[in-house]
């Protein structure tokens, strides 16, 4: 438990940490931002200079070591999760590391290893766990608003990127970068909530392939999966549908209604039974990781539980190795 005021580096200042992230390191209670480190110093001194941090580093080992920061967020590629959250364990810091937690589950669980062994807690980005809209979504099915949960159908069907069309993908697609394609970074928020919502998933089988050879990752994955609770559910994703044919829609079916909803698209619970048809608008905030960053702080502080941990988001990895075979 850490007392005073958290004091964040941050290792790997990319695109993420531009406004989604970062910022919200600085404005959540007892928080703070002290460092950023990327390896091309040019760029870390300035997103440092334009975010008013303090100091920067192009070298990972002299933040982890900086004495004045007292927990890390790991914003890297997959491939790099964990080295750089085993280091900063190891030298006794907290960890808030970024989705996938790693390449595979191997990792994740040598992860959870190294956070059991030098008591440095882990916790996991999978920020809708906190965002006010998927906590209302939550929140519906606690109170059965739509009866007793029958059955998940999740879509997610988007447009190749105009880069992969060009011949030019970017490392996301590269599974020696990212451990897999555009499912292991957009079906990880998905599994982890579902997971989050309706508990532990026993059984799943999927079949993925690469049908347009745009890049080396999968491109179309589908899956079945089944709850402890007896739930069922199916999973369609394919990354390369003609701009007119995109979709993202989950339906959560129930005994008494159903209820449809974006995980990446808009804002909007759609909620239908035999008697009422309600729609619920819940924007995000600015920064969207910031709700779970404060509870990440809470729990450093010992002022509150983070739901997002290494143990949670290793579930959501072997399920993904699962679904794809690896």
């Amino acid at each position: 438990m850490i007392k005073d005021t958290i004091k964040w580096g941050i290792i790997g200042c990319g695109d993420v940490t531009e406004v989604k992230s970062g910022p919200a390191f600085q404005k959540v209670e007892n928080s703070e931002l002290i460092a950023v480190m990327r390896r091309n110093g040019e760029k870390a001194a300035d997103y440092a200079k334009r975010h008013h941090v303090p100091r920067w580093y192009d070298d990972a080992d002299k933040l982890i070591n900086d004495p004045e920061i007292n927990a890390i967020y790991v914003a890297t590629p997959p491939s790099s999760h964990a080295e750089y959250t085993i280091k900063a364990m190891k030298a006794g810091k907290p960890v808030y590391v970024e989705k996938p937690m790693a390449m595979n589950a191997d990792e994740c669980q040598q992860m959870i290893d190294v956070s059991k062994e030098t008591g440095s807690p882990l916790f996991v980005a999978y920020y809708r766990r906190a965002l006010p809209y998927f906590v209302k979504l939550k929140e519906l099915i606690d109170m059965n608003a739509i009866g007793e949960v029958k059955m998940i159908n999740l879509v997610l069907h988007w447009p190749a990127k105009p880069e992969e069309l060009e011949g030019a993908p970017r490392w996301r697609v590269d599974p020696s970068i990212s451990g897999g394609g555009h499912f292991h970074d957009l079906a990880a928020h998905q599994l982890d909530y579902l997971e989050f919502v309706f508990g532990q998933i026993v059984e799943v089988k999927g079949i993925a392939g690469n049908q347009n050879g745009l890049y080396a990752a999968d491109d179309i994955v589908s899956a079945a999966f089944q709850f402890d609770s007896g739930i069922l559910g199916t999973g369609s994703w394919c990354f390369t549908v003609p701009e007119k044919q995109t979709s993202d829609v989950t339906e959560i079916i129930g005994s008494k209604g159903r209820i449809s909803f974006s995980f990446f698209s808009n804002t909007v619970l759609h909620v239908e039974t035999e008697t009422m048809v309600e729609n619920f608008n819940i924007p995000h905030p600015e920064h969207v990781h910031q709700p779970l960053v404060d509870l990440v702080v809470k729990d450093l502080r010992g002022e509150g539980t983070c739901p997002s941990t290494g143990e949670t988001g290793l579930r959501a990895s072997r399920l993904m190795d699962q679904i794809t075979g690896k």
